[in-house]
């Protein structure tokens, strides 16, 4: 039997258009798109949760040590132990021009429990470190007991990188400091240098150490780094061309004491004061001791117008030796016959010096040259320190010797601080490597009268116009000066062969503003100079370069001749004596 059923036709409605460029998914097609956006969505949640972990990792890394070689910069620094810290302050010259700074640097030490092959490990290391023996330093790493053990300071970034490579277990970086001066040997003598752990060994850097240590600011020096390298390459010019075996040269503020330059040499690298021979460690300026010859005469005839016993009128019989026991005293420029107190000048008398000083006397002498300092260690900012050498009975005959620059040693730094005073108007100031502060006063003592500085400013004028010091003349600088040249001193007398050349000066001489000095230590007579190596002939040059070329550096450019100057300057040294002094009778 057969059921029928009744068929109702459907109905079809009409459907609106999927939106343009919209397919819609029906069925299967929808169920495989939700199933991979959703795989999709976890990928994404994997990597992301991934990136994090090694972003997270790579922050621990970068703030924590590794398990073998970065110890680097997290120990404590190995010279705070030792009470000197590395961060040193810089040190510049008068404008601001860096002469000493530190940088950091990495030192490889060794913790040898962690060492597993000492041998492996020494050998490896001297194919970076080729200065280092293998021999040596694997019983070293091999030490039982030890736990710190320094392999090579201040290593080079190449070399760290180099070592690090390696990956030797048991080897580690301290971080430290170099010292180092980028100037190398032009500021040697004055900068010094500090050692491997940060402590002054010389120069500013010893003298004041502490301040350096522990200071804030930079250290500021009143050395022009530029005028050091004028009075070096001058002095340089001059000890070559005389054959010497050193010499020393300085540049001071007649009115502050500043010390404008001081140079020595032979000299040495700072950033490697190890290598260099002990001679050229020595500064001359300041820890050599010598007699300066006939630049002494300025004091000799400034202590007798001061005291009064000689005016610029006065005269003293130089026509014969003044014989002493089995010795003499002569005069190299020999006028014999009576001298003025400019003609003794001019000349270079020694028998009229000495007569002069015989006048004032040994307790007078001796008063006048420790109130110019000349009796004491010069009180600067370095330990390199020279003390004056002098007669413990002061006798007549040391009177007379010292007058004309025997018998009296002292550093360079003495004779130009002397000089300082005899030009400035009389007034004593301390010199000083460290540069003064605008508006502040400067220390100092009136130990002259006003009358005598003036009376000297005419006679060192006439010196370089007329005298021993021609060859110091620089047109239109108004040099004055005075020469020196005397035989070093040995054991039992005086070397006749070895001659200390000097010449010390200042310009402009009617208004002074600066102190040059120039000193050559045994120079050799040449061809063009006759034979003669005296102050004259060897420093005085060296002095008039000097002077052209710093000139328009520190704003003096020359001055042509005004009857202002030829006033200040003018002294009556042609006329005959006319009255004779206490000592020529």
């Amino acid at each position: 039997m057969s059921t029928l059923v009744a068929l109702r036709p459907r109905i079809l409605r009409p459907v609106a258009p999927p939106p343009s460029g919209v397919v819609r998914l029906e069925g299967a097609a929808k169920q495989v798109l939700e199933s991979s956006r959703g795989r999709l969505t976890l990928a994404a949640g994997v990597f992301a949760i991934a990136f994090a972990v090694v972003g997270m990792r790579l922050v621990d890394l970068a703030l924590s040590k590794p398990v073998n070689d970065a110890r680097e910069f997290e120990l404590p620094r190995a010279n705070d132990a030792a009470g000197y810290a590395a961060d040193r302050v810089d040190i510049v010259d008068r404008s601001g021009a860096l002469v000493a700074t530190s940088v950091p640097t990495a030192s490889l030490y060794a913790d040898p429990r962690d060492i597993k092959d000492a041998r492996e490990a020494a050998k490896r290391l001297k194919t970076v470190l080729a200065d280092i023996k293998v021999e040596d330093l694997e019983p070293r790493l091999a030490a039982e007991g030890r736990s710190f053990l320094w392999i090579k300071r201040n290593l080079t970034p190449r070399q760290q990188y180099e070592i690090n490579r390696l990956g030797i277990p048991g080897l580690y970086f301290q971080r430290e400091d170099k010292r180092i001066y980028p100037h190398g040997s032009l500021m040697a003598h004055v900068v010094g240098f500090a050692d491997i752990d940060g402590k002054g060994l010389g120069g500013v850097e010893q003298a004041i150490d502490s301040k350096i240590r522990g200071g804030r600011e930079p250290v500021q020096l009143s050395v022009d780094i530029r005028l050091q390298h004028i009075v070096r390459e001058e002095l340089q010019a001059a000890i070559s061309e005389f054959s010497a075996i050193g010499g020393g040269g300085l540049v001071m503020d007649a009115r502050t004491g500043e010390i404008l330059s001081m140079v020595s040499l032979p000299d040495f690298d700072s950033n490697a004061p190890g290598s260099a021979p002990a001679d050229n460690r020595f500064n001359r300026n300041t820890l050599g001791l010598y007699e300066m010859g006939s630049t002494f005469k300025a004091f000799a005839i400034a202590m007798a117008l001061d005291a009064g016993t000689a005016t610029m009128r006065s005269s003293f019989d130089a026509r014969e030796p003044i014989k002493i026991s089995r010795f003499a005293i002569n005069d190299d420029h020999a006028q014999k016959r009576w001298l003025t107190t400019p003609e003794v000048f001019k000349h270079s008398s020694n028998i009229g010096a000495a007569k002069m000083a015989l006048e004032v006397g040994a307790e007078g002498q001796k008063a006048f040259m420790r109130k110019l300092g000349m009796l004491d260690p010069v009180q600067l900012e370095l330990p390199e320190l020279g003390k004056p050498k002098f007669p413990r009975d002061w006798r007549p005959i040391n009177v007379m010797t010292i007058a004309f620059g025997h018998g009296l040693s002292v550093t360079p730094t003495h004779l130009a601080s002397g000089i300082a005073t005899v030009i400035n108007g009389g007034i004593l100031r301390p010199p000083t490597l460290i540069k003064r502060k605008e508006g502040e006063p400067v220390p100092g003592k009136q130990v002259l009268k006003p009358a005598t500085s003036d009376a000297m400013r005419r006679l060192m004028r006439l010196v370089v116009e007329d005298g021993t010091g021609k060859k110091a003349e620089a047109p239109g600088y108004w040099i004055g000066g005075k020469t020196g040249t005397a035989e070093k001193v040995s054991r039992g007398g005086y070397k006749k062969s070895a001659r200390l050349s000097s010449f010390v000066g200042a310009f402009p001489i009617h208004d002074p503003r600066y102190v040059v000095l120039v000193m050559v230590d045994e120079p050799k007579g040449t061809k063009k100079t006759h034979g003669f190596a005296t102050g004259g002939w060897v420093a005085a040059p060296a002095v008039q370069r000097i002077v052209q070329r710093m000139g328009p550096l520190v704003g003096l450019p020359p001055i042509d001749e005004t009857p202002e100057i030829r006033r200040l300057l003018m002294v009556d040294s042609q006329s005959q004596p006319k009255e004779k002094s206490v000592a020529a009778r």
